[in-house]
């Protein structure tokens, strides 16, 4: 047992260290990929990790901005506030409605749709992150601003069940529907998430087993120290490392991701 406590926090450091580089390289918060570790590593309660999962992506999202903004800077996302309030107006709704839900689901329940929402994720990263695909608008005006709301509402309801920053679902809805190119939709949904993110947080808070993190203070906070230092890597190797093979491995990655959490 002491040897185990003892390999508990370089566990949790490094696996947030290698987390935070993968979701740095396409502005994602890494806890796509966190959250099949806090299950099936740390053996956490689904809820449970849902909830350590939402706290760490506070940090590593709002850390992730600035460590991007070398190559994306923020005057560049700022410029673009049309864009991140179009999104935010339905998301916010969404992440305090889902969060409602996963506290009512029954572990079995949740750890089914937790699996299912990372396999239907990692299928948005092989078919919804063409670079190619950025520059012409799926729509202009007023359908824009409407399909904006109920794409960020669905996005919310995701993120607040899975408890991620839900990058994975943005960027592509930035791409595809405003028309963005892949560095600067990595930016932006950052941006959305993190007020995102604070709104499923405070509704989690009201549920009893928020007390999760006050008994894991120590493991959250080494696991987002190292997806911290991993983000900052991820965002210097922004323009080294391309797409086109990292989006297919990540992709695999939660596959089996998914099929491990459902056996779980």
């Amino acid at each position: 047992m002491i040897q185990r406590e003892l390999r508990r926090p370089f566990s949790a450091f490094g696996s947030g260290a290698a987390i935070g580089t993968l979701g740095g390289l396409i502005g994602l918060g890494g806890a796509e990929f966190r959250l099949p570790v806090l299950i099936g590593l740390f053996q956490f309660a689904a809820l449970e990790a849902v909830i350590l999962n939402k706290a760490m992506s506070l940090v590593v999202v709002a850390s992730a901005l600035p460590f991007r903004a070398a190559t994306v800077p923020f005057a560049e996302i700022a410029a673009h506030w049309p864009v991140i309030v179009n999104l935010l107006a339905g998301s916010l709704l969404g992440a305090w409605i889902g969060a409602g839900w996963a506290t009512r689901l029954k572990a079995e329940t949740l750890h089914k749709v937790i699996a299912m929402l990372l396999l239907g994720i990692a299928v948005v990263l092989l078919l919804g992150h063409d670079p190619s695909s950025a520059g012409a608008a799926l729509a202009s005006g007023g359908l824009q601003i409407a399909l904006g709301i109920v794409a960020g509402f669905c996005i919310g309801v995701v993120a607040s069940l899975l408890g991620v920053a839900g990058g994975e679902l943005l960027i592509p809805t930035l791409i595809l529907l405003f028309g963005a190119d892949i560095k600067l939709a990595g930016s932006l949904s950052l941006a959305v998430s993190l007020p995102t993110m604070l709104v499923a947080f405070t509704r989690y808070s009201r549920d009893q087993s928020f007390i999760v993190l006050g008994k894991n203070k120590g493991l959250v906070a080494i696991m987002a120290a190292g997806s911290v230092v991993g983000s900052f890597i991820g965002g210097r190797l922004l323009g080294i490392v391309p797409s086109a093979w990292l989006l297919p491995t990540l992709a695999a990655i939660l596959v089996v991701s998914a099929i491990k959490v459902w056996r779980q």
